[in-house]
């Protein structure tokens, strides 16, 4: 192979194949790229075509070469987290969201103490009117109504703001 990679026209001809597929800047490359690699082999086996495995060779070099290139662009991180949605709320929103939950404590300040007690056992705490009213010793009807003030009073509060 040493002998072929000599002649200048086995040279014109691959390099004019090449370029017909990328540029021909890129085909150089390749080809010289290819040749290279061909040179370094120490067994080199007897090739048939050698116009044929030299296209081969600096074809699969220029693939290669145009992954690696893509690759470095978009690099593996950037590509592969562009397209996830952040699920944090945004700053403007936080401050938004703060702002709400402060007037609501401050509605919640409003509420007889055991109206405001009953209230966030059920919502905060997550129990049932027939535990809120064991546990305190009242009525599961008297349970509901403070529960129902509690929340018509903050439905109030919430829309005067």
């Amino acid at each position: 192979m040493r002998d072929e990679l000599q002649n200048n026209n086995l040279w014109k001809r691959v390099l004019r194949k090449l370029s017909r597929r990328q540029g021909p800047a890129e085909a150089e490359d390749a080809l010289q790229s290819a040749c290279v690699r061909i040179l370094a082999q120490p067994d080199q086996p007897r090739i048939d075509n050698p116009e044929a495995y030299l296209v081969r060779v600096a074809s699969n070099i220029a693939i290669d070469t145009h992954r690696r290139k893509a690759f470095e662009m978009d690099g593996p991180f950037e590509e592969a987290f562009a397209n996830i949605a952040d699920s944090a709320p945004l700053q403007d929103e936080v401050i938004e969201a703060r702002n709400r939950l402060r007037h609501v404590e401050q509605g919640l300040a409003q509420l007889t103490p055991r109206t405001r007690e009953i209230f966030l056992m059920h919502r905060l705490d997550g129990q049932k009117y027939r535990e809120i009213a064991e546990r305190l010793g009242i009525s599961q009807s008297a349970v509901e109504k403070h529960i129902a003030k509690a929340v018509l009073f903050l439905a109030q509060w919430t829309r005067d703001r």
